[in-house]
């Protein structure tokens, strides 16, 4: 589990960092979506959103390098573990896409998740065009627009410049990267972790309890054919 390799790399002298990759043409393209129409109660619901914000959270937080080398299309959750990167390196593809589509699923953000996200797109534009339009974005715009820092035009090269990356970022005398990117990260994390505390989880309640959304959501697992 990502929670499980995060502990580890941030409590193993020899482990530098994360390089977060996709299997076959997706980086990822989110979450399990029959899980999202099938929680049997509210409780079900809530326990399993708290476990997903703390994981993100982790992640967000994980003291050494974490890469994205994002191999095909990031949507939804896949987008957000990206944001959550310290750097990130897309595959040159003219079919690659990104983005957000949860606000045309009837979908909102988490605390976790909206934090990721608006950190990563960094800007209110970004932001803005992203997450409230709902559209996907070739990966190249990313790139012009900020989002992602470069490009690699094979599936090798793109493996070969994340680890690369992670490598130039860790492996300075006395590692600074560790403690350059606490206090870079701090205070958004703290705003995070407040929003996490504080959140009303019967707000997710709703969302998944909802026949309007559950009924898109189903409607999309068909057309995925999942």
């Amino acid at each position: 589990a990502l929670d499980q390799v995060i502990d580890r790399v941030n409590n193993e002298e020899e482990l530098k960092g994360i390089v977060l990759v996709g299997t076959d043409r997706y980086f990822s393209g989110g979450f399990d979506l029959n899980e999202f129409v099938s929680f049997p109660d509210a409780q079900a619901i809530i326990d399993w959103f708290k476990v997903e914000e703390e994981v993100l959270y982790k992640l967000f937080t994980c003291s050494k390098p974490v890469i994205a080398a994002v191999n095909g299309a990031a949507t939804a959750a896949g987008m957000i573990v990206a944001c959550a990167a310290d750097y990130r390196i897309g595959l040159n593809h003219p079919k690659i896409k990104v983005g957000m589509t949860e606000i045309k699923l009837g979908l909102s953000l988490t605390p976790a998740e909206a934090g990721l996200m608006r950190w990563g797109l960094d800007t209110e534009k970004n932001y803005r065009d992203i997450i409230f339009k709902g559209d996907l974005i070739p990966i190249t715009e990313a790139v012009e627009r900020g989002i992602f820092d470069e490009l690699a035009d094979t599936p090798e090269e793109l493996m070969e410049k994340a680890k690369a990356k992670v490598v130039a970022l860790i492996d300075t005398p006395g590692r600074p990267f560790i403690n350059l990117k606490k206090m870079h990260r701090q205070h958004h994390a703290s705003i995070i972790r407040k929003g996490i505390d504080e959140f009303d989880w019967n707000e997710l309640v709703k969302v998944f309890t909802d026949e309007k959304v559950i009924g898109t959501l189903k409607m999309v697992k068909q057309a995925l054919g999942i």
